[in-house]
């Protein structure tokens, strides 16, 4: 192929995937921005006590559910896979497996989150920011169940490419959350936000599930359910290490929020901030993330290796573009984002401090997401919840412990271990990538199989 068609080549990969992601990205948006909304109107109507509180508990619901939000995550490229090789009832034994799916992983997370709030002073905070996160706790990990099945739903869509249903949803979700979070916390103060976001999501889940009853997506055709039981069984085996690359990932923050607290309640606000602005960028990667990891899967699906690379390296440049976009926009406007959220100056100051290491590590966050999405997209998860694991346990937790508490950088110290982590991550992780395609570089066609790498 001549180096102009290469450019070709790419340039409408990158278009297709830009169509592709766009309303992947879109929801992805919507829904971190729920997030924001909460945190800006608790941090404004209640106070940077209740900032933190809901900032603990968030964190720690999201921790227990990721091992399904993102383990979910290998769904598509699976659908994309088996919709490129025309295989109508691989498509649905494989809806009806992440149904089962949904409900094994709906019991972990209820029994994980009720052993948490029977016990959960453990985390050795502060008595007020407890007592405050306890009862939010609860309420927005139970609002977690229907999100689970709301992913699974979406993750068909999105390997069907036809993720606009979903992000219509959530953008409709989103203005009736900001609605109800006013009315709610008006009336009943933090808890109100709780209530907001368990609506909301039952409100999202019962829309998407009357959207696929009324819309068929495949040819009706006799399954069977001895290969849903068997299709529901491996997709739980993938989606444990694919959940685990998130757990781990998300679990390294949730551990910084923590030791946030260990230091003192401004920290810890201060970095509920900080970590909701980077969350929503880095929500918005997962979406170009996404994107090309079906795109990756479409062309496991047809087994062409020339276009996976393209579609791998196409996600590459289109993270990479945004998320320097991302980073000088946060340098530039940072302290008009945080008095968005507070008027607390020393939260502002620590806030700020923050940011600047967030900024530094956009690129790093943006790149190690893709690397996971493109390896997802061949169903490569174990080792990569190895380096995972890795990255954010042996690297960064360590690094920011030292270098908060060891040398006295206190809150900054605990960040610049996260950028340590992240970084770590994203050269592995793309290592990993580039070592499998030149394993295959001598292959035009290779196993479609989803239990194997390339």
């Amino acid at each position: 192929m001549s180096s102009s068609s290469k450019i070709e080549a790419y340039i409408n990969e990158s278009k297709s995937t830009v169509q592709l992601a766009v309303p992947i990205v879109t929801a992805q948006l919507s829904v971190i921005l729920m997030g924001v909304s909460d945190n800006i109107m608790i941090g404004r109507m209640v106070g940077k006590e209740a900032l933190a509180a809901s900032g603990l508990a968030h964190s720690l619901s999201f921790l227990i559910s990721s091992i399904a939000v993102g383990g979910l995550s290998v769904l598509s490229p699976i659908i994309a896979k088996h919709k490129a090789a025309n295989q109508p009832k691989e498509l649905e034994e494989n809806y009806r497996a992440s149904i089962r799916v949904s409900i094994w992983f709906s019991l972990l997370i209820t029994i994980v989150a009720l052993l948490v709030y029977l016990d959960f002073h453990i985390l050795g905070q502060s008595l007020k920011v407890s007592d405050l996160s306890k009862p939010f706790f609860l309420i927005v990990t139970i609002a977690k169940i229907p999100l689970i099945f709301f992913v699974a739903h979406k993750q068909i869509l999105d390997g069907l490419s036809k993720p606009k249903i979903a992000m219509y949803i959530t953008f409709v979700g989103l203005l009736v959350n900001i609605l109800l979070n006013y009315i709610l916390i008006k009336i009943i103060g933090l808890n109100g936000a709780a209530y907001s976001t368990l609506g909301v999501r039952l409100s999202m889940l019962a829309l998407i599930i009357w959207y696929f009853k009324r819309k068929p997506f495949w040819v009706k055709t006799t399954i069977n359910f001895k290969s849903v039981k068997a299709d529901a069984i491996k997709l739980f085996r993938l989606s444990i290490p694919g959940g685990l690359q998130l757990f781990f990932e998300i679990g390294a923050f949730s551990a910084a929020l923590i030791m946030m607290g260990w230091i003192s309640d401004t920290a810890m606000a201060a970095h509920q901030i900080a970590i909701n602005i980077a969350a929503t960028t880095y929500m918005m990667a997962t979406g170009i993330s996404y994107a090309g990891s079906i795109r990756v899967g479409d062309a496991l699906g047809l087994r062409n290796l020339q276009r996976l690379r393209e579609s791998a390296n196409s996600a590459y440049f289109l993270v990479t573009l945004f998320m320097i976009v991302c980073m000088a926009f946060i340098l530039v406007f940072r302290n008009q984002l945080i008095n968005l959220y507070i008027d607390d100056q020393e939260v502002k100051a620590v806030a700020s401090s923050l940011l600047i290491i967030a900024a530094i590590f956009q690129l790093s966050d943006g790149i190690q997401v893709v690397a996971l999405g493109n390896l997802r997209g061949i169903s490569d998860v174990n080792i990569p919840a190895y380096i995972t694991f890795a990255a954010y346990w042996l690297i960064s937790l360590p690094a920011g412990y030292i270098l908060a508490f060891n040398y006295d950088l206190q809150s900054e110290g605990i960040w610049y271990g996260l950028l340590a982590g992240l970084s770590s991550a994203a050269i592995l992780l793309t290592l990993r990538f580039s070592t499998l395609i030149k394993k295959s570089a001598g292959l035009n066609h290779y196993p479609a199989d989803s239990n194997h790498s390339i």
